[in-house]
């Protein structure tokens, strides 16, 4: 009765005190170091239906949070905005968001008003796996693909309300021990949530807000806290690690071989293709659930890969990685499809990863690479993390392309198509930029300080000592006009 009590109070309250309260509720009897929150609202003029809350602890997993959005979109807008947090958990509102009366002290007051003027629902707990997948639900929703937007280009997009789109904003989130840095970033989350709310009010187009995260800011922290307390030390964290890894079906790390050989493709007794990566994934989604399957071992380790398929001559390339059984398809394959030209411009050939392709049982879904994963001719390419859905360097071909189905992850990702020496990889050409924001930061003021000082000895070289003193005890100096 006390929770059901509870659970009413929460759609009756407005704005903010909702959700800090809903939040609030989750404390005591449930973990939080698992859980991330889910708020949605609309915008004005809009309603999002009437749900019963989860009760008081409560957890809210996969189907449960398909449900909410699927009756949320059914008679709210279509067109949807995603904040998509890199980390977020309950204790990112109850510190900063001025939930104990230290309202001055909130850092999100664009997050606030748009909660007090429209109708919301906040879920409070919610599995990170569930929030995790949240994309893809709502692109089931929808039936449309993500767009991956920032303010400056959403406001040269023009949206229809008459046909639904699902805008993807991706939001940092604070890591390590400095509060102070945490609470800058989440006061520059809420600024970017109210410069695209102003936005999308000024093209008058409803639409359907959801803020989440992919995982719990604080679970490490919570972890380690808990088994100090339990005065497990460095032993119970690794069982703990351990243990998690064989509830989720995976290999313990220290486990793990750390060097596979590279899968390598010959052509008359030469090597002219190679491509090596920590770890190769796939996933699928089924009944709101994404179901991975680790292709890594059946590709470095077993002996017996085939490839038969491929190809490759001076221009183009074409791998392809045959597997059975993969995710309940009997015949499934990976290929890489690559190709070089030359440009003009910088006066050298380049070779472009063209597509990531999955086929299996007849069908083929293809994500296009090109754009972003790109060398020179004589290099390979590197990079830490190639992904279809965080960052992506791979996108879908199209809209109705089985690829929005589908989900590729490869870690410390290295190819090579043309140009290989022996077998080995070429000087690598990595995808992280060589002047990042931080470095040009660095230049940029040392630049400055260089010409402050350069200005400075310029001056100082310009000054002239007097070559004639004045005696007070002689006769006055007399210093001719004509002089």
């Amino acid at each position: 009765m006390a929770s059901s009590g509870r659970a009413n109070l929460l759609l009756r309250t407005p704005g903010t005190m909702a959700v800090f309260l809903g939040l609030l509720s989750v404390l005591i009897p449930a973990r939080c170091d698992e859980q991330v929150p889910v708020i949605m609202w609309t915008s004005e003029g809009s309603a999002v239906p009437r749900q019963p809350p989860p009760a008081a602890g409560h957890i809210v997993g996969h189907q449960q949070l398909a449900s909410y959005l699927e009756k949320a979109l059914n008679v709210g807008p279509r067109n949807v905005v995603l904040f998509l947090q890199d980390k977020m958990s309950i204790e990112d509102f109850t510190m900063y968001g001025g939930a104990f009366g230290n309202k001055q002290d909130g850092v999100f007051p664009n997050l606030e008003g748009a909660l007090q003027s429209s109708s919301s629902l906040v879920l409070p707990a919610v599995s990170w796996p569930a929030s995790n997948a949240v994309i893809g639900q709502l692109q089931d929703q929808l039936e449309t693909s993500p767009l991956y937007m920032d303010p400056e280009t959403l406001s040269q997009l023009r949206l229809n309300a008459s046909s639904p789109a699902l805008l993807v904003f991706r939001l940092p989130y604070g890591t390590g021990s400095d509060l102070l840095s945490a609470k800058e970033i989440l006061s520059g989350n809420d600024e970017v949530m109210g410069q695209v709310m102003s936005i999308m009010k000024s093209q008058s187009v409803p639409y359907t807000a959801v803020y989440t995260g992919l995982q719990p800011s604080r679970k490490e922290a919570a972890s380690l806290a808990m088994e100090a307390g339990l005065g497990g030390g460095r032993s119970l964290l690794q069982a703990r690690g351990r243990y998690r890894d064989r509830e989720r079906g995976r290999q313990p790390a220290k486990e793990r071989p750390e060097v596979y050989p590279p899968v390598e493709f010959k052509e008359e007794g030469k090597t002219c293709m190679m491509l090596w990566a920590k770890g190769l994934t796939v996933s699928i989604l089924r009944n709101n659930r994404w179901e991975e399957h680790d292709l890594t071992k059946a590709t470095f380790e077993d002996k017996d890969l085939k490839l038969h398929g491929s190809d490759c001559d001076k221009s183009k390339a074409k791998l392809v990685l045959n597997y059975d059984n993969v995710l309940g398809h009997r015949s499934f394959k990976l290929i890489f499809a690559m190709s070089q030209r030359h440009y003009k411009v910088s006066a050298r050939r380049w070779f472009t990863l063209d597509a990531v392709e999955l086929e299996y049982d007849g069908t083929k879904a293809t994500f296009n690479g090109s754009r972003n994963i790109y060398a020179p001719a004589e290099y390979s390419f590197r990079c830490k993390s190639v992904t279809n859905f965080a960052w992506p360097l791979l996108v879908p071909r199209s809209d109705k392309d089985p690829a929005n189905q589908w989900r590729v992850s490869f870690e410390d990702f290295q190819i090579q198509g043309f140009n290989l020496s022996g077998s080995e990889f070429a000087y690598a050409s990595d995808c992280a930029g060589f002047f990042s924001p931080g470095i040009w930061m660095g230049l940029l003021t040392s630049l400055l300080m260089v010409l402050v000082l350069t200005y400075g000895l310029h001056m100082i070289m310009q000054l002239l000592t007097m070559d004639r003193f004045d005696d007070p005890k002689g006769p006055g100096i007399s210093v001719p006009q004509t002089e």
